[in-house]
């Protein structure tokens, strides 16, 4: 089998969830599509390494942390960033039936809206955390696995990341909702 076809097998079944990743790791859905893109040329010129197909979407995801690390240690990348203001109030958050903006309406566009403001406020370690087990629904183990970090320091971005979120969300907006409910 050739390589872009082996890809394009693995990818396909995991393609909204990864594009979600990437774009609520983001700051706005269009740097998110980016990282997404970035991340998948990354992988396809990686895929001969890729041993266990089983474990392509750890494989993938670690690849757009990797990225996303990367352009977030780049200063000038900011430069170019828009501010949160900018960013369309009516702009979905992502697209795939795997998120659980279940119908759209103006409050879930402005709690969107306001979810990727707060976690792009948060360093990238506690951004991804966050977004893999509250988003993401994966398992701690999982998320340590991933990161190539003990359980016990997931817990702890975590805990760091949530503390930061309510802070962000008490300051910017008088009143921390419950966090889950509103990144979701």
């Amino acid at each position: 089998m050739e390589a872009n076809e082996r890809f394009r097998g693995l990818l396909e079944p995991v393609y909204p969830q990864a594009l979600g990743f990437a774009r609520h790791l983001s700051r706005s859905r269009s740097e998110g599509d980016d990282l997404f893109q970035e991340a998948l040329i990354r992988a396809l010129t990686r895929i001969e390494t890729l041993r266990d197909e089983a474990a392509f979407k750890p494989w993938l995801y670690r690849i757009v942390i990797s990225v996303h690390r990367n352009r977030s240690r780049r200063a000038f990348w900011r430069r170019f960033l828009p501010l949160p203001d900018q960013v369309a109030a009516d702009e979905p958050s992502v697209s795939g039936a795997s998120f659980r903006a279940s119908d759209w309406s103006p409050h879930a566009a402005e709690s969107a809206r306001r979810a990727r403001e707060a976690l792009a406020s948060l360093p990238p370690d506690q951004r991804e955390a966050i977004v893999l087990f509250e988003m993401e629904d994966w398992r701690v183990e999982e998320i340590a696995d991933v990161h190539g970090v003990s359980a016990s320091a997931i817990k702890s971005r975590l805990a760091r990341g949530r503390v930061r979120l309510r802070a962000y969300y008490e300051k910017r907006f008088g009143t921390a909702p419950a966090l889950t409910e509103e990144l979701r």
